[in-house]
């Protein structure tokens, strides 16, 4: 890919596509009486899957994007975890207790800030809560700087099979700049404690568009993490977005690296993960060849959530927790974002429910097709509309950001399947906004496309 696209596509500020529409489409039309109602006719869609937002943390890492708050005390999280526990309570009663779940992740923040036995209560309240299948996934998301042995055997009591480490980078220089100072041996501790443990699938986390960060950073990095042989690997540019994160004011935006910087970061990280044996997969992800993922994403199954890339297959996810996002097949509903307000809502009795979003018959389809182009680079548009009653080429013609698109080569069209060229599928994320209806009629920023 040239340097002239590079530059013309790569400081474009474009959605993650981790769902369409994408938040900034959600409304306060949609609220707690539309929540219960979905919920009541949620099992009868099959199993589903559950998200807990725990969003705290012991300090503040400059690069965060994540709804999160800095607590030194541990009360706050109690007290959090006591309110979670109720609207459980709240979403069981709406939806019966006989919901299956296949999958439940813990995200933040940092969900491991919980006790040990705090943990476990929340997990045995979710189990009495819902039905949970045999072989139930359970992830949780670890910062390893604070990851100490009674919690590793309390994750390992409750199920948990699959950990995701959060690494970004081994440059003690770049870890300067964002605040987060994490040795190799504090990260082989926390992988060695989990394996032992008998955590089978674990999942490292990289950032590249750092401060300070430079190709050769990025490649030492890779070195010392595919020394410790995690699962999977992904890989996400960094978003910065000091307007609406004030915390990355800390960061001097005169060390952040330009587009092509940036791409070229990317392509390093990723040829050093395939030297070490990993595959490639969509748009930043990276898997062992007999990772579940990499399986899926041979098979053409791999789906995209608000995790990113992942073998879940449930067409329905409960959020619970503030800010959490939960799908129906109806739609999106998503809690309140602050902490006092979630919490309110909860004590009167009422879903938090903040906003949400209703999907149109045609955003079915628009979804399908984005989703099939995030997974595998190429959508099949006659295939996917099928029985959805749209012709998916009005979805093509008069399409001008497509247009442009096929004109600069990043994708081609062949009668109704279209394909990112594969030395530009690091642009997928701007052939996907080629067909979000929404895209630019919100004013909201996102992060760079490259």
């Amino acid at each position: 890919m040239s340097n002239d696209l590079i530059a013309k596509y790569g400081d474009a500020r474009l959605p993650r596509y981790t769902s369409y529409p994408t938040a900034p489409a959600f409304s306060a039309a949609v609220g707690p009486d539309e929540y219960t109602g979905g919920l009541a006719d949620i099992a009868k869609a099959g199993p589903v899957s559950v998200y807990l937002h725990v969003p705290f943390c012991r300090s503040m890492c400059w690069y965060c994007s994540c709804h999160t708050t800095i607590t030194r005390q541990d009360a706050p999280v109690a007290d959090y975890l006591d309110v979670m526990s109720q609207e459980i309570e709240l979403v069981s009663f709406a939806a019966g207790n006989d919901v299956p779940v296949r999958n439940v992740h813990f995200g933040g923040g940092t969900p491991t800030i919980m006790k040990p036995q705090e943990f476990s209560v929340l997990m045995s309240k979710l189990r009495s809560a819902f039905a949970f299948e045999a072989n139930a996934g359970v992830a949780v998301e670890i910062d390893p700087r604070t990851l100490a042995a009674p919690m590793i055997e309390a994750l390992a009591e409750n199920g948990v099979d699959r950990a995701s480490l959060g690494v970004q980078s081994f440059d003690p220089v770049v870890q300067a700049a964002i605040n987060r100072l994490q040795s190799f041996e504090q990260t082989e501790t926390a992988v060695l404690g989990l394996r032992s443990s008998g955590v089978s699938s674990i999942n490292f986390d990289l950032i590249y568009g750092l401060p300070k960060q430079t190709v050769q950073s990025c490649i030492e990095t890779v070195r010392l993490a595919a020394a410790l042989r995690p699962e999977r690997f992904a890989v996400f540019g960094y978003a910065h977005i000091p307007a609406f994160k004030k915390h990355q004011r800390l960061i001097d935006e005169s060390t952040l690296p330009d587009a092509k910087q940036r791409n070229e970061q990317a392509e390093a990280i990723a040829e050093e993960l395939q030297k070490a044996g990993y595959q490639r997969i969509g748009l930043d992800h990276f898997a062992l060849p007999d990772d579940q993922l990499a399986i899926a994403a041979r098979n053409g199954a791999m789906r995209r959530n608000f995790q990113g890339y992942t073998t879940d297959d449930c067409d329905s996810l409960i959020g619970l927790g503030a800010s959490a996002i939960g799908r129906l097949p109806t739609g999106y509903m998503q809690n309140h974002v602050p902490l006092g307000i979630y919490a309110e809502r909860i004590a009167s009795g009422v879903l938090p429910t903040a906003k949400g979003y209703f999907l149109t018959e045609e955003d079915k389809l628009r979804a399908k097709i984005i989703e099939r182009l995030m997974c595998d680079f190429e959508a099949d548009l006659d295939k996917l509309s099928s029985g959805s009653g749209f012709d998916a080429g009005f979805l093509v013609e008069r399409n001008d950001r497509l247009g442009g698109l096929i004109a600069d080569g990043v994708v081609t069209i062949s009668g109704e399947r279209i394909v990112v060229s594969q030395d530009a599928r690091f642009m997928v994320r701007a052939v996907a906004a080629a067909f979000d209806a929404y895209f630019g009629s919100h004013g909201r920023t996102h992060s760079k496309a490259a």
